[in-house]
């Protein structure tokens, strides 16, 4: 979960000026969380507290939409989240799978974890491309703190979700533009990972992409940190400064409960 939120921070800063590069600075003191981190920390916060899909779920969302109302939802996500009565609205978006880390921790098997993460984001994400886009994250973060080598993973989402794994960072960086669909940003962010050599690899790959690459970097970090076995200290340090106190305390549980073990 820990690695989501550090792409999502470094990336913070690119998602409107794409840096089609490797070489930058990991943190800078203009980066901010946004709203893969907010959404990501209540679904942390509904896991811990034994809080099921439904509408127990959708309610604590909007709290957390509610409490940071600045965090850069997008448009069709704030409908719903000032409703008291939306129903999911048939999302494709990414938002499914910027969120979705947790499961990948907290739940013991495959199977589980692909049912759960299916649940979590039909509350909003509806529509099967979301859907899979989700399951596909959370099965590469399963798969990875489970040890399968980087070819399993890659075999394994392209296998069961149809992504294209084929094209390396640097066929898709020249021409990689902004692109909010999981269809469209998953398979990237999968790719940033798969070649990857470390953690930080990992984030300065996605980030290099373009595109939505807070995004990109938060579904990237949160698979390293499962595959390469936590992030390193210094950035996780890093990455907790720039929280405020609620969500730090929120992740700082649930990596004790789940991912510290």
């Amino acid at each position: 979960m820990l690695g989501s939120l550090t792409g999502d921070i470094v990336g913070s800063i690119y998602e409107w000026d794409n840096l089609k590069s490797v070489e930058f600075p990991l943190f800078q003191e203009q980066c901010h969380f946004t709203d893969d981190t907010v959404l990501t920390v209540a679904l942390a916060e509904a896991i811990l507290t034994g809080v099921r899909t439904g509408e127990g779920y959708g309610g604590l969302m909007k709290s957390y939409y509610r409490r940071y109302p600045k965090a850069g939802y997008g448009r069709n996500f704030e409908r719903w989240a000032q409703s008291a009565t939306a129903p999911p609205y048939n999302s494709w978006g990414n938002g499914s799978a910027m969120r979705i880390s947790p499961v990948a921790w907290a739940f013991g098997s495959l199977p589980e974890v692909l049912q759960q993460a299916a649940e979590y984001s039909r509350v909003t994400h509806d529509h099967p491309e979301g859907v899979k886009g989700a399951q596909a994250t959370a099965a590469a973060i399963y798969l990875g703190r489970n040890r399968a080598s980087k070819d399993e993973i890659r075999r394994y989402v392209t296998d069961n979700f149809g992504y294209d794994l084929t094209r390396s960072c640097d066929q898709i960086r020249p021409d990689y533009a902004f692109d909010v669909s999981c269809q469209g940003s998953v398979p990237q962010a999968v790719t940033a990972f798969l070649e990857s050599t470390g953690f930080e690899s990992a984030i300065r790959l996605a980030v290099s992409l373009g595109g939505d690459s807070d995004t990109l970097a938060a579904i990237a970090g949160g698979i390293a940190q499962a595959y390469y076995g936590g992030v390193p200290q210094p950035i996780a340090a890093d990455t907790l400064r720039f929280l405020d106190d609620p969500l730090r305390r929120v992740t700082v549980a649930f990596e004790e409960r789940f991912v510290a073990r």
